[in-house]
């Protein structure tokens, strides 16, 4: 039997960048939001390389934005999240963990305040649009939600802003990390931000209209040549290095942000209005009983990691791994892992089971890069 192939339709939405990904030579995808999302060039090694030494574009429009506007948008977003707000100006981004009722995870996105009645969120792979929706029509906000025609396409790499400066002007420079500005591309505003998924630096583009997307993607690659510029993907080998979440893997609505290693993004005392606020308030004082962990797994490079990983000790079951990853850099396997609080000190040793059987590892206290 040949490898399985995914079937596309128009459930299966491709994106404003399709064209040029196709052309530079796209060897896998994944489904993200409804959407289909690179995740291999050349090999998972020679991208993670290359975005460590040079510049890569990557399609993103995965990243929809649920864009929220009128006179209650900010109390609606504020709804959404443990995180206080209320000291958030325009022009700036934040991470924020979003929470349903009982405190559980729904998606860990970008907030833009684009005004103090605008607001973008640029969203990690979930329905989020119907959650945001369902809460506008109940508590009957004066808010218009919707989804519009925006696709990020991130800039990412050490050469990055170099390039970015090429298509856009110096002043790009001068944007701070988690801040974005508003730049004209062929005589269109697009905001521009300090911010990507990757710790390498970089900028995303939030491509105004989906005609601009193969002009902007031509553009980038052009003034790229001498720089080595190449298309890539979020990298799995460089996200689990530098300890980026993903949601869906790493975390889903069982888990709360304090489970995750969130907690800081939780100012759950004075995020008065948060959906989930009292749940977390009893989290908070009663403190998570499991956290995610950097974990090091001795031997060989592991298989892909397709399924939880049990984590035992001494014939228990102590947690799971969610990713893992061999690491050229660090000559080890690199993971994510929920570990429960009896075993979650850094230097403590653990079993992990894999598909090739058991593996003695590490829980680190901090991730790699």
């Amino acid at each position: 039997m040949g490898i399985p192939f995914l079937s596309v339709s128009r459930r299966l939405r491709r994106t404003p960048f399709s064209e040029g990904v196709e052309q530079a030579g796209v060897r896998a995808f994944t489904v993200y939001n409804h959407m289909l999302l690179p995740t291999v060039f050349r090999s998972v090694e020679e991208d993670y390389r290359h975005l460590k030494e040079a510049v890569q574009v990557w399609d993103v429009s995965c990243e929809r934005q649920v864009e929220i506007r009128g006179p209650d948008s900010g109390r609606l977003v504020q709804m959404l999240t443990p995180r206080d707000l209320r000291s958030m100006l325009p022009g700036q981004c934040s991470y924020i963990p979003i929470v349903d009722e009982t405190g559980g995870m729904l998606n860990d996105p970008v907030l833009l305040k684009l005004s103090d009645n605008r607001w973008w969120i640029s969203i990690a792979d979930s329905d989020l649009l119907y959650w945001v929706k369902g809460l506008a029509y109940g508590y009957r906000l004066d808010v218009l939600v919707d989804e519009p025609d925006v696709s990020p396409l991130a800039v990412q790499g050490p050469k990055a802003e170099d390039l970015m400066a090429r298509v856009f002007g110096d002043s790009i420079r001068r944007i701070r990390f988690f801040r974005f500005g508003h730049f004209e591309f062929k005589g269109r505003d697009m905001v521009v931000a300090r911010s990507g998924y990757s710790k390498q630096g970089g900028f995303e583009i939030y491509v105004n209209g989906s005609d601009m997307g193969m002009p902007l993607w031509n553009a980038l690659m052009e003034a790229g040549r001498d720089l080595d510029v190449h298309a890539g993907c979020p990298n799995v080998i460089e996200r689990i290095e530098s300890g980026l979440l993903s949601y869906g893997n790493d975390m889903t609505d069982d888990n709360t942000p304090h489970e995750c290693g969130l907690g800081k993004f939780c100012n759950t005392q004075s995020a008065i209005g948060c959906i989930g606020r009292d749940a977390l308030l009893r989290v908070a004082k009663e403190g998570p009983v499991q956290q995610i962990r950097p974990i090091s797994i001795d031997g060989d490079p592991v298989p892909v990691c397709e399924t939880f990983w049990p984590i035992k000790a001494n014939g228990r079951t102590v947690g799971r791994v969610s990713s893992a990853v061999w690491s050229p850099d660090f000559k080890t396997n690199v993971a994510i892992g929920m570990v429960h609080v009896t075993h979650w000190d850094a230097g403590t040793k653990v079993n992990v089971i894999t598909p090739d059987g058991p593996r003695q590892a590490e829980v680190h206290e901090s991730f790699w890069n």
